[in-house]
């Protein structure tokens, strides 16, 4: 039973003014195709974490819930329990602020979609993207079992293991998102394994971080990836400024596009995540992602040790993470800061998204180097979408954009990166 279907109970009738009230940490309400659900206690219990489904609390989470959810009907099950009402006959299926026109095209786009399979995933693709990545693996060690432990095989070993980990990091992306498999479980499953395994983090952490990003993206306390580093950066032109004149925790944020470059890009996984996901995994009691995570580190060490010593791996391990960290942060904020950063406007799926987001252009070298994520606009849109199938897409989106006058932003990649710091 899918989240939109008849029920044998009367259902009470309610208004969007009455749903926008249930917002708070006590009551919670949202609307799902016409649909009005308490989420109150299952918040607490959803899969996806109490802050992504709290997110949208007194809203319309009609399209945040197809995009994020491959099997409506299972999901619909949870769902069944806490529905108490519907929308009264004559309510608008969007909130008034929102445009219903530009919500019904997105929807029907959504239904082309789905209809020509774009939602569907080329397996040998993944595939293959997993064998380079265990190619470049083995080759990184090998480069220091053949050639020694002098400065020049060391360099080009950490150049290819941080290859490696970029590369694993758009991998895991792509299971993250229930992209590769038919069902969750199996997405799941590799993915603790890419991401754990392969890059040594939690599953768990990630799941719970990035689905309120795509969620919200680049809304002020609902996108952690603004919110993450507040003593030093508040991303965005607006709560910039605004933190900047009132002078809010001591930083000249008005000027911090000046020095995020210099600090962000090599900081942010050497000495932030490094540490802070095995403190997430521990608090939360993530035990098998711990346990997956720990195995990295022995194959790791395991390798390189005996090859060079205990202070050349770990130099090692963290140049691997310097490399790592700059790849990650400039393919991933190109697309978002120069974007708007605001306080949740409540704006309609579509909308939302392009003022979040932008694209880089197309090529074989952008597509590998970012993950296809130089297609960020469709990502966003459809974030269960194969990423192969991006371009197929990309004219209907744009089309789409210009029918409605909503800026679809496609820039070069030297382009996008000089945006992030002018």
């Amino acid at each position: 039973m899918g989240a939109g279907s008849d029920d044998s109970r009367a259902l009470a009738r309610y208004t969007w003014p009455e749903v926008q009230l249930r917002s708070g940490r006590e009551e919670k309400w949202l609307v799902i195709d016409r649909k009005v659900y308490n989420i109150s206690e299952f918040c607490k219990r959803h899969p996806g974490g109490v802050r992504v489904i709290s997110h949208y609390a007194g809203q319309d989470a009609t399209d945040a819930f197809t995009a994020f959810h491959i099997d409506k009907q299972l999901v619909g099950r949870y769902l069944k329990p806490l529905l108490i009402g519907e929308l009264a006959p004559g309510q608008p299926s969007v909130e008034p602020n929102k445009s219903l026109s530009i919500t019904e095209d997105f929807r029907e786009l959504r239904v082309t979609v789905e209809r020509a399979g774009l939602l569907k995933p080329r397996k040998l693709f993944f595939l293959l993207a997993l064998c380079h990545i265990l190619l470049l693996e083995a080759a990184a060690w090998l480069t220091v079992w053949v050639c020694g432990a002098s400065w020049l095989p060391f360099l080009v070993t950490a150049v290819l293991l941080g290859t490696v980990q970029a590369q694993a990091g758009w991998l895991q992306h792509d299971f993250g998102h229930l992209s590769v498999f038919g069902t969750s479980r199996w997405n799941h499953v590799v993915h603790k394994f890419v991401i754990g395994h392969l890059k040594g983090a939690p599953a768990s952490w990630w799941n719970y971080l990035h689905f309120q990003h795509h969620a919200k993206p680049n809304c002020f306390r609902k996108d952690p990836d603004i919110n993450m580093h507040p003593l030093l950066f508040a991303l965005g032109k607006t709560l910039a400024i605004e933190l900047g004149v009132q002078k809010k925790k001591h930083m000249p944020y008005q000027h911090q596009h000046k020095y995020f470059f210099l600090i962000g890009p090599p900081a942010l996984l050497p000495l932030y995540f490094q540490w802070y996901i095995f403190y997430f995994a521990v608090q939360r009691r993530q035990w098998l992602d711990l346990a997956w995570m720990l195995s990295f580190y022995l194959r790791f060490s395991l390798s390189y040790l005996p090859l060079l010593g205990g202070p050349a791996t770990l130099a090692l391990f963290f140049l691997v993470r310097f490399i790592e960290s700059n790849w990650f942060v400039w393919v991933t904020q190109m697309n978002h800061i120069p974007m708007d950063i605001d306080r949740d406007r409540n704006k309609d799926w579509l909308t939302m998204q392009l003022e979040a987001t932008c694209n880089v252009e197309q090529s074989l070298f952008n597509d590998w180097f970012t993950g296809h994520l130089n297609f960020q606009i469709e990502h966003h849109l459809f974030p269960t979408m194969p990423r192969h199938n991006y371009s197929q897409i990309a004219p209907l989106v744009k089309s789409l954009c210009e029918k409605h006058g909503l800026q679809y932003q496609n820039k070069t990649l030297t382009g996008a990166f000089s945006d992030i710091v002018l």
